[in-house]
């Protein structure tokens, strides 16, 4: 039977008065801490659904509503993408990218799962707009949904009816002006981040998600600590924790957060020993930031965000299919070398 391993012992379970970031001093209120012991609680939950730790202790509000993964490649939607999309099929850059980028304007499994069926091996060699676009106004019309409720990519103007043709058309857009290509040869993965922003409709907060998306794959390798992209929800989750003041330097706040994380976690004796040893990243700590907002409007709510949303939406809804554990193998952390079937 599996045991706990012992917890740190808290030093100090106090919130610090004031923290340091960017210049300026900040008050972290008391969401800060909760931050810390969500991501503790979140992550033993996810090691107990694997297998890899003990059930986790009763949290009536996690047991509820539905919560990402602390880790965002751990998630069912990243999973796939990792396992059935970037590293299965043809490893020409051109070809992973047309997958990964056909696959997250969508950002919905059964939509890919169709192309495939009415399709077989989506490809960039043998692509055919007519062909794509028939596949997806069939169902449309049929009135299932093509698109998930994450971080929808909006419909470019390019000449099309449909949303979905427009994408499409996007898609091709991408591939023309050499995407590939261009992040592939980047220096950095700003440099990489801004051959993406120059593209229709893709502001910012997209580009950013859609190069973590990207960089999952093993033609590129740049750090998830490089640089972050502050979203809506992860701004919302900073004012929570440190109020106000943080107002335009919530991708310092981040990268405090991941710099500091250790030091956090013992404070508060959490026992928090990463992905298999993985700390969170930038991205890890800013998706934690969106989570904590949600989870704060029922433990906190006197304290404030932005958007003034007071109800967390999503009830949690057990998924019978299978929890695949599967990363990109750079990272050094998989169980097994083989991909999930």
């Amino acid at each position: 039977m599996l045991q706990a391993p012992p917890r740190p012992q808290a030093r100090d379970s106090r919130p610090p008065d004031a923290v340091r970031i960017a210049g300026r001093t900040l008050h972290p209120t008391p969401v800060f801490d909760t931050y810390w012991r969500f991501a503790a609680a979140r992550q033993q939950v996810y090691l107990a659904r694997l297998g890899e730790a003990p059930p986790a202790p009763s949290d009536p509000v996690l047991a509820q509503h539905r919560f990402t993964n602390c880790f965002r490649a751990a998630d069912r939607v990243s999973q796939y993408l990792i396992g059935q999309v970037s590293y299965r099929g043809d490893q020409q850059w051109r070809e992973v990218f047309f997958r990964t980028v056909l696959f997250k304007v969508f950002n919905k499994i059964p939509t890919w799962q169709l192309l495939e069926e009415h399709l077989g091996e989506v490809t960039w060699g043998e692509y055919n707009f007519r062909a794509l676009d028939r596949v997806l106004s069939t169902a449309f019309a049929a009135g299932k949904r093509l698109y998930s409720a994450a971080y929808i990519t909006p419909p470019p103007a390019l000449g099309e009816q449909r949303k979905h043709s427009n994408h499409l058309r996007l898609i091709e857009l991408m591939m023309s002006r050499r995407a590939p290509e261009r992040i592939q040869h980047s220096a950095s993965m700003r440099a990489a981040y801004e051959v993406l922003l120059d593209f229709p409709t893709i502001g910012p907060f997209l580009a950013y998600q859609y190069l973590i998306d990207l960089n999952y794959a093993a033609q590129l390798s740049f750090s998830e600590m490089d640089f972050v992209v502050p979203g809506p929800g992860a701004r919302d989750g900073i004012r929570k924790c440190f109020g106000p003041a943080a107002s335009g330097i919530e991708a310092e706040v981040i990268r405090y957060m991941a710099d500091t994380q250790q030091e956090h976690f013992n404070r508060l004796g959490l026992q928090f020993t990463g992905l298999r040893g993985r700390s969170l990243q930038l991205i890890d700590c800013q998706n934690l930031f969106c989570e904590v907002d949600k989870y704060a409007r029922v433990v906190h709510p006197e304290i404030a965000g932005i958007s003034g949303r007071s109800r967390i939406k999503q009830l949690y809804r057990a998924d019978p299919a299978v929890l695949t554990a599967w990363f990109p193998p750079r990272w050094g952390i998989n169980a097994s070398a083989l991909q999930p079937a």
